[in-house]
């Protein structure tokens, strides 16, 4: 139940506490009670129950128990919810049940004995089952939540951080169809009804908040009684039952003394008196009785408004409806009436007093002409537009629709002001009801072509030749938006809308893309030339063959395929042999007769390849031969020689008639012959030669052109020897072959037979690939034509036209059906109506009309008809032939209607007449004046008065007319403009949309680089200025309204870097290195270039990459040794023969560096190239055997050992025995052997070198390339040797190639420069044209950065601005009286300024013509006169508003969770004289929401003690003091008061400091009181003598401590004082006790020196 609100004295409307509580009884009522009271009347069945300022009561059930403590009500019956209706069918009679608790006061259950069994509700009632299709006709209907306000009900508690309160809605049952109320009843049968009240949660209650009192004012009178006010003003208002504001001002009487004196002279009147005039009347007409006219003076209490005091205009006036005719003119008609008003005579207590004693210059006047108001006149409504809202949306607001009607008649003299000519109210409010609303996405058409163009410099030399750039590039595409239908029709799914009903974000339209490069293949030098073999070993032809040389494509399976030199190289060569027999050892040499002489020895052979690959016995052609061959051993003392050596490599890889390939080899003498035995050989027989690489150096190689496209498989055939296989039909897709050709050409010299080549390495021709499948082109269909204009045109308007377009998702390829070429279409709108030509015409003004006579007659006045009234013109309407036209079509189309009444005056006889002004002067020249004068006429030439020229001017002065004007610039020029191209391509790029079809985006690349630096035109506005330096229109001046000049700026220059070096030689001989290559700054970029890369202390940018030396690239050759050289001193037989021919002596060999791989093997090279490690010995000892010593071969090399050189593994070596030696002679040892854990072991592993950095082609920008890395192997010491050297370790698993990325540089991408906007002010100098275009993608990864400016200005013409400007307020005047209701007056001109009304520069004054010729200025009621109040002395009043206070927010520990803040402001009242007081209006205050507000704290402040007071005031956070805010049980002590009180002899109250804080305390006051005065004990007591002579004593003692218990100045430098005097005693102590310097030191005393003789004791 909702209590009714019964306001009392002070509760305002809209105050928290006067709104409506909930109780929790149904049979509460609230009834008017007295102020303050709290009780109980059980009898009476009613309780008072007083809250805040407001009277409260209802009426409860007898027997309900109540508490005036924290729980008024102990407990109570509460019913439940009704439930269902049992009965047997639908619609006969059941029974209803409902549950009944007893509740306690905190809301708990009871048991039913706590409560009256008297006060129990039913529980059962009577019912009627419904249908199950009668609850569809009905429904309850809740209304929205009201306010959250305080429960006056709730205990008082301290309020923390919020408060308990209720919020309360309406419930009714309605009517599904119409929405119409039935009884509750009827719902209550379907389901219970929703809650009508919630609990709720409100902040504290605030109190009111005031500033500080302003000063004193002065009295109301010079003496006798007078009174003085003072006045403050609330700063924030009471909210959430906080408590009221006080009162606003303060009264007190003034102090009589000199100044005032009490009583008053006697020669002045006791009271003074002032005539007071009030409230004009409504303006009245004739009117009749008894046939005689009657006049009015009842003011009616409306307030009026005529044209005297208002300029309004109409399009900004409300308007109301009448029912008169629209096109009578007599509704048009001005009717001149009367006002009156009352005079009474005011004394200064306030009270009436007779006309007679207030006298006044002007003669009173009670009536006055003025307009009969005359009511707005409207149209009816139109019809309501569509509903905004058709569709459900995720937005919950409601749609709205409109109506509107049209402006009939303006109101005039005050009559009703015209209402809203537009209204507005929402509509399908019932969203669920509503289909879902269509939604729009974005879509996208195909990416553009991968373009590298616009990742380069414009200074890049590769951005002539863009048909070989491959890599990173940018490819775009354009976005469009599109309507999501639920069941999409393909034709209208992607049918283009307007973009801006896509909410999203719109997609990226460019990124980056790669265009796979033709790298270059990197290979691996040839090897060295092969043996002569067959074309086709397996079936050998002929005596022709070929020595073939090859290399290999360093790639590994993840590179793309590409087109590669070749590999292979071929030399025809005679008698080519594929497999040859080959001796793989030899036995021992057997004597046919004897020990030594002619034998055989057995060989072995097996058949191997060219290679050196045994093979099968088969492939070798014919007979390997005998296995024994004839030998010889020697014989003692026979010459013994070696075997031969191995064929020392070809001196040429080839024969011509300049050189010829020859091959050597040697054998050595072991042994010289002896006397008797077989001699040796010549030389000459020693070495053997032979021709080798006889063929001609011709070289052959298969060439073959790049692969054509792929086509389909449609015949078999053969080409060029190589067949298809089985083909296909044509198809559109799937798999199809690329044919090159292939040809065999000699090197340098054109192409030749095939047969020149051999055909093994013979490579393919064609191969199988996936056929492209035709794309034919995409488009979205066209868009619905764009809207044509409803409103009508004017006579100048150009031919309007609407279009539809539509957008290129996927373009042709392959084949595939082309684009249209029709992508927009236009046509003509249906042309418009024009606008019809309406103007006002007006007529000449009458005669002035004034009061009427039988008016001035009922008042009194004389019969002179004169003073001041109003005069009437006529105004009419006309079309553009002058024909007259309904006065509706120029309120409609015309505008500002002129003024048809204005003031007028009609001189009486005492006033002063003027002859007319004379016409002006003619004017002497621009910038002179010209004048005019005028001259009294009739009794005014006698009047002093009228001959006071300061009131009444005879010659009046103004500037003439001039025409001359001049320009002068305004403002900076703007930046240097460029012409921009309206299309590119014939699409428009611009505003964040690209359109562009294939090479678009390269000339829009091109084109704004072009536009964004070199010449260009920059402009700046120029003013039109008369002699005045008034602003004129431009057109005067003769000029377009700026001026413009060439500009130039220069085009921005990236960062240039050289060409990249050579590589370096690889720093390594064998195995890994580096090679590096530079590149070096040339210029920085300028004027925002692309940045350089990151750069070196040398400006450099380096580039390595690991290199690979094949160990064996460069190898010792060893020359064979030279002869064993016997040395004389180890002689073994003394005959001078065999001292020359055998013993131990040494022999030397010559070494080489020979280059073995790649280019120009064979070669000798400098021997640096060579591991200079292993070096070959070129000097050893040897043994030359005597003719009877044993002979032996030379040592075989030593075996290998393991590879972890474990224990026990043995190396071993061996020799043959050659010649036997005679009896007596041995043989030295034919075997050697040595532990391998003797040698150095050394270990081998793999070890990858470093990753290079990412290399990409040269036609390449950025994107995907290659790093490298090398496989080396490295022995434990830290060497590099050949890889063959950790074959034993397996094959290496790392890749030595990977793929790598480099970052493109993005750089920075903006949209096309939008149209330029309009101007931005119609006038002024700040009116501009703007364009802006957008970051479509920012820079990154070294990019070329975004332009500093994205929107340019260009300046408008300066057009003059023509403004009313309103002067300050006149100060309130009541014309023809002292007080009451007068007239403020302010003058409003006509100013011409430069956009801003406060300047610079400052406005200046023009003609009125020039503003009522731009009504458009005047943007609101502009009000010349307004209604003020001027009090008469001794009345009772209210101050003018106070200004708005700053704006608040409500804060909880200092967060706000509102946005609105709150302002206050407030009127007090002012008080005279005593005598008024009961007649004081209520001070108001108001509030009102505001933005922006801040959270303020409030906080006590005090001041300093003085005699045990101090100062305490609350102060607002911004630190302004304040009354409210502050919490009350927080406020500190004003005056300082010890508890208990000090009551002791010679003791004051005190503060301490303690760990609580300042404590007051007891403490003794210091003087010359009783030594033992004990402040602290109850026995002491006052000596009379003390007592008696206390006074004295103070007077002329010395008091330490002031009466506050702080220490005095002076004791502070009494201790001073004595500080210095003890330092100056001991500074003369020192100088007496110094011994002088001349004093002899011979007399003195020896003194002995001190010894310590330490005795055990602890202590020292």
């Amino acid at each position: 139940m909702v209590g009714e609100h019964v306001r009392g004295t002070g509760c305002d409307n809209n105050h928290p506490s006067c709104k409506g509580i909930t109780l929790p009884y149904q049979s509460g009522r609230v009834q008017e009670g007295a102020s303050g009271v709290e009780s109980l009347s059980v009898g009476s069945k009613e309780v008072t129950w007083h809250v805040g300022v407001s009277h409260w009561k209802w009426r409860i059930p007898v027997g309900a128990k109540f508490q005036t403590g924290h729980s008024p009500f102990e407990a109570w019956m509460k019913p439940g919810v009704w439930g269902v209706c049992l009965a047997s069918d639908c619609g006969s009679v059941g029974l209803q049940s409902r549950s009944v608790w007893c509740l306690h006061s905190d809301g708990w259950r009871t048991h039913q004995s706590s409560c009256l069994l008297s006060d129990r509700p039913v529980h059962q009632r009577m019912c009627v089952k419904v249908c199950e299709w009668q609850k569809d006709l009905f429904e309850w209907h809740s209304s929205p939540w009201g306010p959250c306000i305080p429960s006056p009900l709730l205990p008082v508690k301290p309020c923390v951080t919020a408060q308990r309160g209720i919020q309360s809605r309406d419930v009714a049952c309605v009517r599904r169809t119409n929405s119409s109320t039935v009884s509750p009843r009827v719902c209550e049968i379907f389901a219970s009804a929703p809650e009508r009240e919630q609990a709720c949660l409100l902040p504290c209650p605030i109190d009111c908040v005031l500033s500080a009192f302003n000063h004193w004012s002065t009295c109301s009178r010079t003496c006798g009684s007078a009174l003085q006010q003072r006045t403050r003003h609330v700063l924030a208002p009471p909210l959430y039952g906080g408590a009221d504001c006080p009162s606003l001002s303060q009264t007190r009487a003034c102090n009589h003394d000199n100044v005032h004196p009490r009583l008053c002279p006697s020669d002045q009147q006791e009271y003074s008196y002032s005539l007071w005039a009030g409230t004009w009347s409504s303006c009245r007409v004739k009117e009749m009785l008894n046939g005689k006219p009657l006049v009015d003076f009842r003011f009616d209490g409306k307030k009026t408004h005529t044209s005297l005091f208002t300029i309004k205009h109409p399009h900004e006036k409300r308007h109301h409806h009448t029912n008169d005719d629209r096109g009578h003119k007599a509704s048009w008609e001005i009717i001149i009436g009367y006002q009156t008003r009352q005079l009474r005579c005011i004394r200064s207590d306030g009270k009436d007093a007779l006309l007679s004693f207030c006298d006044h210059d002007d003669s009173p006047v009670s009536f006055r002409s003025c307009v009969m108001p005359r009511d707005c006149e409207v149209s009816d409504w139109s019809e309501w537009s569509a509903c905004s809202k058709t569709c459900r949306s995720s937005d919950p607001s409601p749609g709205f629709r409109r109506r509107s009607r049209n402006l009939i008649r303006t109101p005039i003299g005050g009559g009703e002001p015209c209402p809203a000519l537009q209204e507005m109210e929402n509509c399908n409010l019932l969203e669920d009801m509503l289909p879902l609303c269509p939604r729009y996405e974005w879509r996208v058409a195909n990416w553009s072509p991968c373009q590298v163009t616009l990742l380069l410099s414009h200074q890049d030399h590769r951005y002539s030749n863009t048909s070989d750039l491959c890599g990173g590039g940018l490819r775009t595409r354009e976005a469009y938006c599109v309507k999501i239908h639920d069941s999409p029709v393909p034709s209208e799914t992607d049918r283009p809308v307007g973009k801006n009903l896509c909410s999203g974000p719109l997609p990226p339209l460019a990124e980056t893309c790669f265009i796979p490069c033709q790298r270059h293949c990197p290979l691996t030098p040839w090897s060295p030339w092969g043996p002569c073999l067959y074309g086709n070993c397996l079936e050998p032809e002929g005596r022709k063959g070929f020595r073939i040389r090859s290399r290999s494509v360093i790639l590994e399976s993840w590179v793309e395929s590409e087109s590669c030199p070749h590999v292979s190289e071929a030399m025809i060569c005679d008698d080519p042999i594929c497999f040859i027999w080959k001796v793989t050892s030899h036995g021992p040499c057997v004597p046919l007769n004897g020990s030594c002489g002619p034998g055989t020895q057995e060989q072995s052979l097996e058949c191997v390849s060219a290679s050196g690959e045994p093979v099968v016995s088969d492939q070798c052609p014919g007979d390997p031969g005998s296995l024994w061959q004839p030998c010889e051993r020697p014989c003692p003392e026979d010459c013994v020689l070696g075997d031969w050596t191995s064929w020392t490599l070809c001196s040429h890889s080839c024969s011509s008639k300049h050189q010829e390939g020859k091959q050597s080899r040697s054998r050595l003498v072991l042994a010289f012959p002896g006397k008797y035995g077989k001699p040796c050989p010549p030389d000459s027989e020693l070495e053997e030669w032979r021709p080798c690489s006889t063929q001609s150096c011709t070289i052959f190689y298969w060439d073959t052109s790049p692969w054509g496209p792929c086509i389909p498989k449609i015949i078999t055939d053969e080409v060029d020897g190589s067949s298809t296989g089985a083909m296909k039909e044509s198809s559109s897709c799937g798999t199809g072959v690329q044919m090159r050709h292939v040809t065999c050409r000699r090197a340098g010299n054109g192409h030749v037979l095939l047969k020149r080549c051999p055909e093994s390495s013979r490579p393919d021709s064609v191969k199988s690939c996936l056929l492209p499948c035709k794309t034919d082109c995409i488009v979205t269909p066209f868009s619905e034509w764009s809207i044509c204009p409803i409103y009508c045109l004017t006579g100048n308007a150009t031919v309007l036209t609407q279009s539809r377009h539509r957008i290129i998702i996927q373009r042709a390829a392959n084949g595939g059906q082309e684009c249209p070429d029709t992508l927009r279409e236009e046509r003509e709108c249906e042309t418009p109506p024009l606008c019809p030509t309406y103007r006002w015409q007006t007529h000449r003004w009458h005669q002035c009309i004034l009061a009427p006579d039988w008016v001035r007659q009922a008042v009194g006045k004389a019969s002179e008809v004169c003073g001041t009234g109003l005069e009437t013109r006529e105004v009419t309407c006309v079309s553009v032939d002058d024909s007259p036209a309904e006065m509706v079509d120029c309120v409609r189309w015309a505008g500002l209607m002129p003024v048809s009444v204005r003031e007028c005056h009609v001189p009486c006889r005492d006033e002063c007449s003027f002859t007319s002004w004379s016409k002006f002067t003619p004017c002497q020249g621009c910038g002179n004046w010209r004048s005019r004068t005028r001259s009294l006429i009739g009794r005014s030439k006698k009047r002093w008065r009228c001959q006071q020229e300061e009131m009444f001017p005879l010659l009046e002065q103004e500037l003439c007319p001039c025409s001359e004007f001049h320009s002068r610039p305004v403002g900076a020029w703007s930046a240097c403009l460029f012409p921009s191209a309206e299309s590119v391509g014939g699409q428009a790029f611009m505003q964040g949309v690209w359109r562009q079809n294939q090479g678009a985006l390269q000339a829009w690349h091109l084109q704004r680089r072009n536009r964004e630096c070199g010449h260009g035109k920059r402009y700046r506005a120029l003013a039109c200025l008369d002699h005045l330096e008034r602003l004129v229109d431009p057109t005067l001046c003769r000029s377009p309204g700026y001026e413009q000049e060439s500009c130039h700026v220069l085009c921005s220059a990236d960062c240039k870097l050289s060409k990249w070096s050579d590589w370096s030689a690889c720093s390594a001989s064998c195995g890994g290195g580096v090679k590096v290559r530079s590149q070096w700054l040339r210029e920085k970029p300028f004027n925002g270039g692309q940045p350089c890369p990151k750069l070196n202390s040398r400006n450099q940018v380096s580039e390595v990459l690991p290199c690979y030396s094949e160990c064996t690239q460069y190898v010792w050759e060893v020359k064979a040794w030279s002869m064993c050289t016997i040395n004389s001193s180890n002689n073994i037989n003394s005959t001078p023969l065999i001292h020359a021919i055998c013993g131990e002596g040494f022999r030397t060999a010559k070494i080489r560096c020979l280059k073995m791989g790649g280019e120009n093997q064979g070669v000798f090279v400098d021997d640096s190239l060579c591991d200079l490690e292993q070096r070959p010995i070129i000097t050893e000892s040897c043994l030359l055997a005597c003719p009877s010593h044993c002979v032996t071969s030379e040592w075989s090399p030593w075996t290998k050992c393991s590879v972890d050189c474990s224990a026990g593994d043995l190396s071993w070596r061996s020799r043959t025995v050659l010649r036997r030696p005679e009896e007596g002679q041995t043989c030295p040892d034919l075997n050697q052997t040595r532990a391998c854990s003797n040698l150095t072991c050394l270990k081998y592993s793999f070890r990858y070198s470093d990753w290079s950095s990412c290399q990409l082609s040269t036609s390449a920008v950025c994107g995907r390339g290659i790093k490298t890395r090398l496989l080396n192997c490295v022995r434990s010491d830290g060497k590099q040797v050949e890889l063959s050297m950790c074959r034993e370790l397996g094959p290496s698993r790392g890749k030595l190639s990977a793929p790598c990325e480099v970052g493109c540089p993005v750089h920075c991408l903006v949209s096309e420069w939008s149209s330029w906007s309009e101007c931005s002010h119609t006038c002024g100098s700040l009116s501009q044209r703007t364009r802006s275009r957008l970051v479509l993608r920012a820079a990154g990864e070294g990019g070329r950065p975004c332009p500093s400016h994205l929107s340019q200005t260009l300046p408008c013409s300066i057009r003059p601005c023509y403004d009313w400007r309103l002067g300050n307020w006149s100060p309130c005047r009541v014309k023809g009286a002292d007080c009451g209701e007068g007239v403020s007056r302010r003058e409003v001109s006509c100013v011409v300024h430069w956009g801003s009304l406060s300047g610079p520069p400052d406005p200046l004054p023009v003609e009125d013509e020039m503003c009522e010729g731009h009504p458009a200025n005047k943007v609101s009621e502009m009000e010349i006169e307004q209604v003020c109040t001027i009090p008469c002395p001794g009345e009772c009043h209210l101050t003018q508003w106070s200004p708005w206070s700053s704006c608040q927010l409500i804060c909880i520990e200092g967060r706000s969770f509102e946005t609105w803040g709150r302002q206050a402001r407030s009127r007090a009242v002012v008080t005279q004289v005593q005598e008024s007081q009961e007649s004081c209006p209520s001070q108001l205050y108001e509030t009102r929401e505001c933005q922006g507000g801040t959270c303020l704290r409030y906080e006590w402040r005090t001041g300093e003690w003085r005699l045990n007071r101090r100062s305490v005031w609350c102060q607002r956070s911004d630190g302004v003091n304040v009354t409210g805010g502050c919490l009350a049980q927080k406020q500190p002590s004003v005056v300082r008061q010890c508890h208990p009180p000090c009551s002791k002899p010679f003791s004051f109250c005190t503060q301490v400091m303690s760990a609580h804080g300042f404590l007051d305390y007891c403490t003794r006051t210091p003087g010359l009181g009783h030594k033992k005065a004990d402040v602290k004990s109850i026995a002491g007591r006052i000596r009379p003598d003390y007592a008696l002579n206390k006074s004295q004593i103070q007077a002329w003692t010395l008091q330490p401590l002031g009466p506050d218990g702080r220490v005095q100045l002076w004791v502070y430098g009494l201790m001073a004082a004595g500080f210095i005097s003890i330092l100056l005693l001991i500074l003369m102590s020192f100088l007496l006790c110094k011994n002088p310097e001349g004093r002899d030191r011979s007399g003195r005393s020896p003194q002995k020196p001190l010894a310590l003789a330490y005795d055990g004791d602890l202590d020292m």
